[in-house]
């Protein structure tokens, strides 16, 4: 058995339909499928290219950032990471958008640049434009 990438992520975000209108704006997903649980909230899967995003609505649940996290001392997911390809698009998405990245701006790493933001019901984001070529992991 081969793993050859990560399928998707499930979040629970606090209202479906912005949250689905946010990262149609911004990252292009578009909702492939859209359901209601037994309770009549709505859930869903939003897809862009491979990537894949499954929304539960729970506007009754709060929102546990990275901070308040830390100061309990308890795991969770710190953000999670979606590849672009075009640096000007992103920028220009930013810009009409008002999406202020956190850390001061974009974030140099050894073989990529890094924005950090937030969805609307506060997960961030980490959104990476790799260098010319990519990372060589283990060659």
């Amino acid at each position: 058995m081969n793993v050859t990438r990560l399928d998707h992520l499930n979040l629970t975000v606090r209202d479906f339909e912005e949250s689905a209108a946010w990262y149609g704006r911004v990252f292009g997903f578009e909702v492939v499928e859209k359901e209601t649980d037994a309770q009549g909230s709505p859930w869903g899967v939003l897809r862009a290219g491979d990537a894949l995003l499954c929304i539960y609505e729970h506007p009754e649940f709060g929102f546990e950032g990275n901070d308040a996290r830390r100061g309990r001392r308890a795991h969770g997911i710190n953000h999670f990471g979606l590849r672009i390809t075009d640096r000007a698009a992103w920028e220009k998405t930013m810009e009409r958008e008002g999406i202020v990245p956190a850390y001061g701006g974009p974030v140099s790493w050894p073989h990529s640049t890094a924005w950090y933001v937030e969805d609307p019901t506060g997960y961030e984001i980490e959104v990476a434009l790799w260098d010319e070529g990519g990372p060589r992991f283990g060659t």
